[in-house]
């Protein structure tokens, strides 16, 4: 035997034994957290993978397949207009009210279509950062200059960050423009407009679907928010018809996958998601069962889902069992981090962005606990840090994005996030 090129081996069978050998079963922090990590995971997977997940996996799919390379890059390459292209990127948000995780696989599509990393990264922190529905609710439960801060501070942001990822890796960047520039481009099959409408209908899916509760139970947010599932279905019955008349599909196929669909959705009203997996699973039997384009979709989709979704489980676990969940604690106790967000020192600042770029916040799930952490002495400043680095980081983000874009470029655009939010908190505690 080899010694030499066995130890490594070696050592993880002896570390993997190590770590099993003194688990700390029966200590109840320990028992919790590991019942905490399991929470979460069920909690993600019943709330975030279905109605999120399964969507943001098709459009990144559909990215890939039904959108030609030379648009991405003429709008959001490296070459492209910078005005344009980081304004674009900057106010996406306002659409998808998406978190840190379902905006992975949306980034990953334009990023592989040859998106520059500059407006890449600036779509990838506004998605989830520059949510209407949430700056709303921040502004009306915490107040409107606190949420008038977190919306000027996302959009700005995200095209500070994404300029400052440009820049650090202008080099690679330029390399790999080069490189899709000789890349041969396909000819167009449809027009445009028709591409637009099929895109703007799975985004409305996915935005509908996951539409939020506001905080009143009157106005325009909550008439949107009663009628969700009506448009959401709507928007599901003109993506049918647009599949058969413009990309081909058998239409005795879409009418059989629409009857399980619409029978669950009338017998279960009260469980919506189970017609909404109905017609997931539906669309994944008529694309996996197609020929050309549609076939292409669906394993482009398949390939996304492959890469992204157990990074993703494996990261909530982690991140359940570190942090628990909102009023239940994992490893790390709750009250560690409500000491030490107090006042406005530049401890706290960093502290609040770097526990929020670890924590996993669900869409506006960061309102309810924010309230409760300025109610327990939060300070203001270390509050809008939150605010601006928790939304739209994750550790199961953080997992994801290095195999997408390599641990380097991951490791840099946490830090720089972590960084401006807590100079940004700064700023904004000592004039508040």
């Amino acid at each position: 035997m080899n010694w030499k090129s066995e130890w490594k081996p070696l050592a993880i069978i002896v570390v993997v034994f190590l770590a099993a050998f003194h688990l700390p079963t029966g200590v109840p922090r320990f028992d919790n957290a590991v019942g905490e990590s399991l929470q979460l995971v069920r909690w993600y997977a019943r709330e975030h993978v279905i109605l999120c997940l399964i969507p943001a996996f098709f459009i990144a799919g559909a990215i890939g397949v039904f959108v030609r390379q030379e648009s991405v890059m003429r709008y959001l390459g490296a070459k492209a207009n910078k005005v344009l292209a980081y304004g674009v990127a900057s106010v996406s948000g306002t659409v998808l009210a998406v978190c840190s995780c379902t905006v992975l696989p949306l980034f990953a599509g334009i990023y592989r279509m040859g998106a520059g990393l500059g407006p890449a990264s600036a779509f990838l922190y506004s998605g989830p950062a520059i949510n209407v529905l949430a700056i709303v609710l921040t502004a009306r439960v915490l107040g409107i200059e606190l949420g008038t801060a977190r919306a000027i501070g996302a959009v700005v942001f995200s095209i500070l960050v994404g300029l400052a990822m440009h820049f650090i890796f202008r080099k690679e960047e330029t390399a790999r423009m080069e490189e899709q520039m000789n890349a041969p481009v396909p000819e167009a099959t449809r027009p445009l407009w028709r591409t637009v409408i099929y895109f703007a209908l799975m985004i409305a899916i996915l935005v509908f679907a996951n539409w939020g509760k506001p905080g009143t139970d009157r106005g325009f947010w909550y008439g949107v928010y009663a009628a969700k599932w009506w448009i959401t279905g709507i928007s599901a019955l003109l993506f049918a018809v647009v599949l058969v008349k413009w990309f081909g599909a058998a239409s005795w196929k879409i009418t059989l996958a629409a009857l399980p669909t619409a029978c669950l959705a009338v017998i279960f009203p009260e469980a919506p998601v189970l017609s909404f997996g109905a017609g997931a699973i539906a669309l994944s039997v008529i694309t996996s069962t197609a020929s050309g384009e549609l076939k292409d979709w669906f394993d482009s989709t398949w390939g996304f889902a492959k890469q992204i979704l157990p990074l993703l489980l494996l990261g909530v676990l982690a991140s359940g069992f570190l942090l628990g969940r909102p009023g239940h604690d994992g490893v790390i106790p709750s009250h560690w981090i409500s000491d030490s967000v107090g006042g406005n020192s530049l401890w706290s600042n960093f502290f609040a962005s770097l526990a929020g770029a670890f924590m996993y916040f669900a869409t506006l799930t960061e309102v309810p606990i924010l309230q409760g952490l300025l109610g327990s002495g939060m300070g203001q400043g270390p509050a809008l840090a939150l605010l601006l680095a928790g939304p739209a980081l994750s550790l199961p983000s953080m997992l994801v994005l290095s195999s997408i874009m390599g641990f380097k470029k991951t490791f840099v655009f946490v830090m720089l996030v972590i960084i401006m939010a807590t100079i940004t908190g700064l700023i904004y505690g000592s004039l508040a």
